[in-house]
C-alpha cells in the first residue's frame, strides 16, 4: 500500500507540472486508452476530474499502480513531455527494485530440505556454512582446462601457482594485479554447495552486505530455462521477478550495475557454438535461447555487465569456448572448522551436535567425506534420526553405499508401511529411470517420462525426485530430477543388481540389466560411470545384501558378485606386459573394493596380482584409506611403486598452503628422539596410512618405490618404523623429496634395527649434505644386509661426505656391493679415500662416479688401486669428457689389464612426468642457496648442458 501511495504521489506531481492546455490534452488522450483485459475510465469520471489531484485519484481507483504508471509514461512520451516521463519511469524503477528485493527475500531466504519427510522450511542464514573456495588467475584462451582439478575430488585444486583462497563475498574483488573480475565461473562437483552459495549471495545482496556495487543481481536457474525455445535478455530478467511490468529497458541501460547469475549451467545441455553473425547486441531482441545466452557470454550484448556462472566440471570445456578473460573459482568443500560449524548449525543443539560430530570425527572415512557438503548433510540427517531414537551411533555404517541404503530405508519407512509391494514396484521403476538417465547423461526428466514409467504417484514421487515447476505457463509440463546426482547414480546401480519379480520385469523398459555391459563400457570409455560402478560394489557386499533384504525388502542378485569379481580379476591383465608381474595400475580398483569393504572378496580379487603401480595422482585421504584397506588384505603384494603421487591430508584449507618440512623429528643437538615417541607424534604424516597398512601381519612386501612424491622429513619416522618391522622389505627407493639430513638420520635408525633386512637403498634428489654421511657410514659398517647404496644427484654431498662414507666401507661387517655417487659434485679430493677402499672392501663390485669432475689426479689415484689383483671391482662409472691425455692413457692401460672391468657412464637419468613435476614445491636436485645464473635455481649437472659421457673403452 505504501508503494502505491508513493507512485500516485509522483504521478500527481507530474500532472501538476502540466500547463492547463497540456493537462486537457492528457485527459483527452487518456479517454482513448484501452487497457487489454481491463476497463476504461468512464467518460463522466474524466469530466469530473477537473484538476490533477482528482485525475490522479481517478486513475488510482480504476487502474492498478503499474497500469496507471505505464499509461501516464506512454501519454507523456506521446506529448513530448520527456522529463515528466523520465521522472515517472525513475519512480517505477525504484518501486520495481523494492518489489524485486522483497521477492528475492521470499524466494531465497528460506528453503525446504531435500524432501518433505525429513525436512522443513529453513533459513539460509541459519544453515549456510562458509566453504573453502580457490580462485585461479585470470584465464587466457584454453585456460578453462587448467581451472580446476575436477577429476580428483574436493581439495585438489588449491595447490597451483597463483591460486588464492576466496569466499563468496570476495569473488568479484580485484585480484593481485588489480584486475576486477567481470566473469567468474564457480565450479564444483555435485553436492559441493553451489546453489546454496548462490542463495546466500542473493540474500546478502538484499541485506546490503554483499555486492553493493550492483543495483541488480538476477539469478537464473538453468534448469528452469532449459526447455525454453526463444527469449531475449529482457525476457530472462522478467522471469526473475513475477512483477507484471518489468521496466527492463531502464534497468538494462546501466550495464555496469548488473550481475547475472546462471546457476547450474550444465543443465542446459545444448551446444553454445553459434556463428558470430547470429549473435545479438540488443537485449530486447528475441532469439533462440542458445543464441541469447551465447551473446551474453561472448559479451556482444550488455558487454559491461558481470556474470557469475555455477557449473559442474563436466560443462567446463564447452563453457570455456564461449568466454574470454574469465576467472575460475572452485569450491573445495568444508575445512575441519567448517565441518564442525555445519554440524552445530544443523542440530541447533550443542549436545546433539557434539555427539554427532564426535562420531563423524572418530570415523576417518566418514569425516573425510564430510568435506563434501551434501555428505555432511546426509550424515547429519541419518544421525539425527538415530539420536531421535536414542540409538548407539556406533551402529551407523561407514560405507557411502550403506549410508545411502540406510537413508533410502528411512524414506521408504515414512510411506511404505501399508503397501510394501507398491513401494517395491515403484523402487524398481525409479531405478530404471535413474539408469536410463545415467547412460544418456540425463538429469532432467519430463513429465511424460514420469507418467510412462508409472512413477506419477504423489505419495512416493516427492520422496525421491524434485519437481521443477514450469514458469512458462500451463501449456508447459514440469520437469523432474533426482534430489542429487549421487542419489541418481546410487539408484542406477541398484537397477543392475536388484532381482525382479516376474510382474516387474516388464516395467524395466528397454534398458538391459547387464552388469557386464556396464563394466565393459566403464573400462573402455565411460569413465563418468565411476560412481555408479562404485555403488555396485557397495551393494553386492554381504552386509548390503542382508540389509536390503531385511530392511528395504529388495533382493540383490548373487550372480552380480561373481561377474564383478571376474571383471576385477581380468581388467589389469591387458595392462601388464606378459613378461612382467601382474600390476594394479588403476586407483579405482581400490575404491571399488574399499566401498564393498569385504575382506574375503578383496583377497580373491587381488590374489592374482603382485604389484601396485600408480603414477601422477593426488592421493586424497579417501584414496589413501582405500589403498590401505586393500593392502591389508593383499598377502601376495610384493612391490609398491608410486611415481609423481602426492599425499593430501584432510583439511582443504591446509592443502592450499605450501608444504613445509617438519623440523620436529630431531631432539636437542640434532640427535633423533626415540623412534616410538616420534611415531606417536607423526601419526598425521602424509604417508602414515600407507606405512601402517604395509606393516600389517603377513605382509610380504619386497620393494617400495616412492619417486617424485614430494616426501619430507616428517615421513621418515614412518619409513624407519616400516624398515624396523618389515624383514621382507629388501628395496627402498626414494626420490625427489625434501628428506634432508634429518630424514636420513631417521632412516638410518630404522636400518640399524635387528629385524631390518634392506638390501638396496636409493635416495635421489633428497637434498643430502655431508652431515648425514656419518649416520650412513654407521649403517654401512654394521648392516649385514645392505648391498647397494645409491645417493645419485645429491649435489650437497661433496667430497667431505664421501670421505665419511669411506669410513663405513672399511669396516669388516660392511657387505656393500654397489655404491652410486653420480652427479654429486665430487672432485679429485675424495679419490684417495675411495681408492683405498677399492682394495680393502672385498664385496664392492660397482662404484659409480659418473658426471663428477674428478680430474686427471683423481682418475690416476683410482686406476692405481684398480690395477691391484685383489681389487674386486667389476664396474666403474666415470665421465671421460675433458680428461687429459695422460688420464685417458691410464684408463686404456687399465682396460687392457682388466678386460672384464666395465668403465663408462653408469648414471641413470629417471625424469618424472610433467604433471608430477608441476605439483612439487621444488625443482629436482635444487639445494637451498644453489642458485644459477640470473638468480634461477640450478638443475642437476647432467641437465645443465651437453656432455660427452661416452666411454672411450
Amino acid at each position: 500500500m505504501a508503494g502505491e501511495e508513493r507512485a500516485l504521489a509522483v504521478l500527481l506531481r507530474a500532472l501538476q507540472g502540466l500547463a492547463p492546455k497540456d493537462f486537457q490534452e492528457f485527459k483527452t488522450k487518456l479517454s482513448d486508452v484501452h487497457v487489454e483485459g481491463g476497463w476504461n475510465i468512464p467518460k463522466d469520471s474524466l469530466v469530473k476530474a477537473a484538476h490533477p489531484c482528482a485525475l490522479a485519484h481517478c486513475m488510482g481507483k480504476n487502474y492498478s499502480e503499474d497500469t496507471a504508471m505505464d499509461i501516464a509514461i506512454g501519454l507523456f512520451e506521446e506529448m513530448n513531455q520527456r522529463d515528466l516521463a523520465e521522472k515517472l519511469l525513475d519512480e517505477k524503477v525504484k518501486e520495481y527494485k523494492r518489489k524485486y528485493r522483497e521477492h528475492v527475500v521470499r524466494e531465497f531466504l528460506r528453503y525446504k530440505e531435500v524432501n518433505s519427510c525429513l525436512g522443513e522450511n529453513l533459513s539460509i542464514s541459519s544453515r549456510y556454512t562458509d566453504l573453502t573456495i580457490a580462485r585461479k588467475p585470470r584465464s587466457k584462451r584454453g585456460g578453462e582446462h587448467e581451472a580446476v582439478g575436477a577429476s580428483r575430488g574436493c581439495a585438489d585444486a588449491g595447490n597451483g601457482p597463483g591460486t588464492v583462497t576466496v569466499t563468496a563475498q570476495t569473488l568479484f574483488k580485484p585480484d593481485r594485479d588489480g584486475q576486477t573480475p567481470q566473469v567468474v565461473v564457480l565450479v564444483g562437483a555435485p553436492g559441493m554447495g553451489k546453489t546454496m552459495t548462490v542463495r546466500k549471495v542473493m540474500v546478502e545482496w538484499v541485506e546490503g552486505t554483499l555486492y553493493t556495487q550492483f543495483d541488480y543481481v538476477f539469478c537464473i536457474d538453468c534448469k528452469d530455462i532449459a526447455f525454453t525455445k526463444e527469449a531475449s535478455v529482457a525476457d530472462l530478467v522478467s522471469k526473475c521477478c513475477p512483477h507484471r511490468r518489468t521496466p527492463s529497458g531502464k534497468i538494462l541501460d546501466d550495464q555496469k550495475q548488473l550481475l547475472f547469475i546462471f546457476d547450474g549451467f550444465e543443465a542446459l545441455g545444448f551446444s553454445l557454438v553459434q556463428p558470430e553473425v547470429e549473435l545479438s547486441s540488443d537485449p530486447r531482441e528475441v532469439k533462440p535461447l542458445e543464441t541469447t545466452l551465447m551473446s551474453l557470454l561472448k559479451k556482444t550484448v550488455l558487454p559491461e555487465s558481470s556474470l557469475l556462472i555455477t557449473t559442474r566440471p563436466m560443462a567446463l570445456q564447452s563453457l570455456g569456448q564461449c568466454l574470454e578473460g574469465e576467472y575460475y573459482a572452485e569450491i573445495l568443500g568444508f575445512s575441519a572448522a567448517m565441518r564442525e560449524e555445519y554440524f552445530h548449525r544443523y542440530f541447533e543443539n550443542d549436545n546433539k551436535a557434539d555427539m554427532a560430530f564426535r562420531f563423524a570425527r572418530g570415523n576417518e572415512i566418514l569425516y573425510s567425506l564430510c568435506v563434501i557438503p551434501i555428505m555432511s548433510w546426509t550424515v547429519c540427517t541419518i544421525l539425527e534420526q538415530e539420536l531421535y531414537k536414542k540409538k548407539n551411533l556406533v551402529e551407523c555404517s561407514k560405507a557411502t553405499t550403506w549410508m545411502s541404503a540406510f537413508y533410502l530405508s528411512r524414506l521408504m519407512k515414512c510411506r511404505g508401511r501399508d503397501n510394501p509391494q507398491d513401494l517395491q514396484r515403484f523402487l524398481h521403476k525409479l531405478c530404471s529411470l535413474a539408469a536410463d538417465g545415467i547412460w544418456k547423461h540425463k538429469v532432467l526428466f519430463e513429465e511424460k517420462e514420469i507418467k510412462d514409467r508409472g512413477l506419477d504417484q504423489p505419495d512416493l514421487l516427492p520422496l525421491f525426485l524434485n519437481e521443477e515447476i514450469s514458469k512458462k505457463g500451463v501449456d508447459h509440463e514440469n520437469v523432474y530430477s533426482f534430489t542429487h546426482l549421487h542419489l541418481q547414480e546410487f539408484f542406477a546401480a541398484m537397477f543392475y543388481v536388484l532381482e525382479d519379480d516376474g510382474e516387474m520385469v516388464s516395467d524395466s523398459g528397454a534398458l538391459a540389466k547387464d552388469v557386464n555391459m556396464l563394466l565393459e563400457s566403464y573400462s573402455k570409455s565411460r569413465k563418468d560411470l565411476n560412481l555408479t560402478v562404485r555403488f555396485l560394489f557397495g551393494l553386492i557386499s554381504q552386509k548390503s545384501i542382508e540389509y536390503a533384504d531385511k530392511i528395504i525388502g529388495c533382493r540383490i542378485s548373487p550372480q552380480a558378485r561373481e561377474d564383478m569379481l571376474r571383471w576385477l580379476q581380468g581388467r589389469h591383465r591387458g595392462i601388464s606386459h606378459p613378461s612382467q608381474a601382474l600390476k594394479v595400475s588403476e586407483l579405482d580398483t581400490f575404491h571399488f573394493l574399499f566401498e564393498m569393504n569385504e575382506k574375503s572378496f578383496a583377497q580373491s580379487a587381488l590374489g592374482h596380482f603382485t604389484d601396485i603401480d600408480l603414477q601422477d595422482i593426488k592421493l586424497t585421504l579417501y584414496d589413501q584409506m582405500a589403498l590401505s584397506f586393500c593392502i591389508r588384505q593383499w598377502a601376495g603384494l610384493g612391490c609398491v611403486t608410486l611415481r609423481g603421487c602426492s599425499f593430501l591430508q584432510q583439511d582443504p584449507g591446509k592443502e592450499l598452503a605450501a608444504s613445509v618440512p617438519r623440523s620436529g623429528a630431531s631432539g636437542a643437538g640434532g640427535h633423533p628422539r626415540p623412534l616410538a615417541e616420534r611415531r606417536q607424534e607423526d601419526l598425521r604424516s602424509p604417508i602414515h596410512l600407507l606405512c601402517q597398512a604395509l606393516r600389517h601381519p603377513g605382509s610380504g612386501l619386497r620393494a617400495l618405490r616412492l619417486q617424485w612424491c614430494g616426501l619430507s622429513e616428517s615421513c621418515c619416522a614412518e619409513l624407519a618404523a616400516l624398515l624396523a618391522e618389515h624383514p621382507s622389505l629388501a628395496r627402498l627407493e626414494l626420490g625427489d623429496g625434501t628428506l634432508g639430513d634429518g630424514g636420513v638420520r631417521l632412516l638410518c635408525e630404522g636400518l640399524q634395527q635387528p629385524a631390518c633386512r634392506l638390501r638396496t637403498l636409493q635416495l635421489w634428489y633428497s637434498r643430502l649434505t655431508s652431515a648425514c654421511c656419518e649416520d650412513l657410514a654407521t649403517v654401512l659398517g654394521t648392516s649385514p644386509h645392505l648391498e647397494e647404496l645409491d645417493l645419485s644427484f645429491s649435489e650437497g654431498l661433496r667430497d667431505a661426505g664421501v670421505q665419511l662414507l669411506c669410513e663405513g666401507l672399511q669396516r669388516r661387517a660392511c657387505q656393500l656391493q654397489t655404491l652410486r655417487l653420480g652427479s654429486c659434485r665430487l672432485t679429485s679430493a675424495c679419490c684417495r679415500a675411495l681408492a683405498a677402499r677399492l682394495v680393502e672392501s672385498p664385496h664392492l663390485t660397482c662404484l659409480d662416479l659418473s658426471d663428477n669432475e674428478l680430474g686427471a689426479d683423481g682418475i690416476l689415484q683410482l686406476c692405481q688401486q684398480l690395477r691391484h689383483p685383489t681389487c674386486p671391482l667389476r664396474a666403474l662409472g666415470l665421465s671421460t669428457s675433458g680428461l687429459s691425455e695422460e688420464a685417458l692413457q691410464e684408463l686404456a692401460a687399465l682396460r687392457a689389464l682388466k678386460p672384464d672391468l666395465k668403465i663408462g657412464n653408469l648414471l641413470k637419468q629417471d625424469v618424472p612426468q610433467a604433471g608430477a613435476m608441476a605439483r612439487l614445491p621444488f625443482h629436482r636436485g635444487v639445494l637451498p642457496g644453489a642458485v644459477g645464473p640470473g638468480g634461477r635455481k640450478a638443475l642437476p649437472s647432467f641437465r645443465r648442458g651437453p656432455c660427452n659421457n661416452r666411454s672411450h673403452f
